[in-house]
């Protein structure tokens, strides 16, 4: 960092140098046009051109014969999330079987599409324009199907419904991609002056909408969980003791809902009922007390149902917790000071 003194020129005009090491990386000299953008916190950023802000940024990425299918899935969405527009798969070899079954299964759950494809290459290109997006409108989207999941675990639950559980399982991965679509922008924005001021955030945006996404997909996370595991207990047609299930329905319904208000407290900057969702968790952690000294009482042939029903039990009290860490972002976020 280096600082400037402001010069007069003429009467009226006022004028500082930029710095020579910056002109020469950018290529610009005497007669050249730079485009400054008033940032949102007053700041000014001095951009070289329109064509080198949009330029794409590309990387390409080696894959060893025997490499495993997660590292090459986390090199993929590592890439993605740091703005990488076009991502180039190598291999030393060929890939196999398994390892191209990894590329497209990350390809759908990022919005990229894959452009070139051969034995030993494949070359994934995003589907987005970062500056025609909105962060909002894409955890509201988030936010509404993690809420769907929560409705139909519930009546999957109360209904003893198995293809509405298995239903909720297919909706994780629509939360994940746009768990990562969001991320990217975060990320993007807090590296990009020019990116954060077209999408109107600022430095405590991107931290407590990264957070907020980070809430909500774990929220997703725990709802499958339920899901699943009430899929294995319909499979094993293993009923819930009567006392368990009125205990588990109803926490899961304070769960979801306190869940849905602390979003909608998020989003809308209304704490009317910040503080009864955080007090609610005293109510979850009453009716896990209820549940954790009963025992099971059905076939003992079945031990694996115990597990599941733990399961069902943590779960719901995470969404609890995720809920009022959700509650006190809103707090936080409604107190930040705003220009005028």
């Amino acid at each position: 960092m280096s600082s400037r003194k402001i010069m007069a020129l003429g009467k009226s005009s006022l004028i500082i140098t930029l710095p020579k090491e910056w002109l020469n990386k950018n290529n610009l000299g005497q007669g050249d046009e730079v485009f400054l953008t008033l940032q949102k916190n007053h700041t000014l950023t001095v951009s070289p051109t329109i064509k080198t802000v949009e330029k794409q940024k590309e990387i390409t990425l080696m894959i060893d014969t025997d490499e495993d299918n997660n590292s090459i899935t986390r090199k993929v969405i590592g890439c993605y999330l740091n703005g990488f527009s076009i991502i180039r798969l190598r291999s030393r070899n060929i890939f196999n079987t398994e390892q191209n079954n990894a590329i497209r299964n990350v390809v759908r759950s990022l919005y990229m599409r894959i452009i070139k494809s051969s034995s030993n290459q494949v070359d994934l290109q995003t589907l987005m324009d970062e500056s025609m997006a909105s962060v909002s409108s894409g955890i509201e989207r988030m936010h509404i199907i993690t809420t769907s999941m929560c409705q139909d675990v519930m009546t999957a639950l109360m209904e003893w419904d198995v293809y509405r559980a298995e239903s909720v399982i297919a909706l994780e991965d629509d939360v994940d991609q746009f768990m990562y679509f969001l991320l990217r922008l975060l990320r993007c924005s807090a590296s990009s002056p020019t990116l954060a001021n077209q999408l109107e955030l600022d430095m405590v945006d991107i931290l407590d909408y990264q957070t907020l996404v980070h809430r909500i997909e774990r929220v997703a996370d725990h709802t499958t969980n339920i899901a699943s595991s009430l899929v294995y207990l319909f499979n094993e047609n293993i009923f819930l003791p009567k006392d368990i299930f009125h205990v588990l329905l109803k926490a899961s319904e304070i769960a979801f809902e306190i869940y849905d208000l602390s979003v909608q407290g998020f989003l809308s900057r209304d704490l009317t009922n910040i503080n009864a969702i955080i007090d609610k968790q005293q109510a979850i952690a009453v009716l896990e007390e209820k549940i954790t000294p009963l025992p099971y009482t059905g076939d003992t042939s079945k031990k694996g149902a115990l597990c599941h029903i733990c399961v069902i039990r943590d779960s719901i009290t995470r969404i609890s917790t995720n809920a009022a860490d959700i509650a006190e972002l809103a707090i936080d976020n409604a107190y930040k000071p705003r220009d005028d």
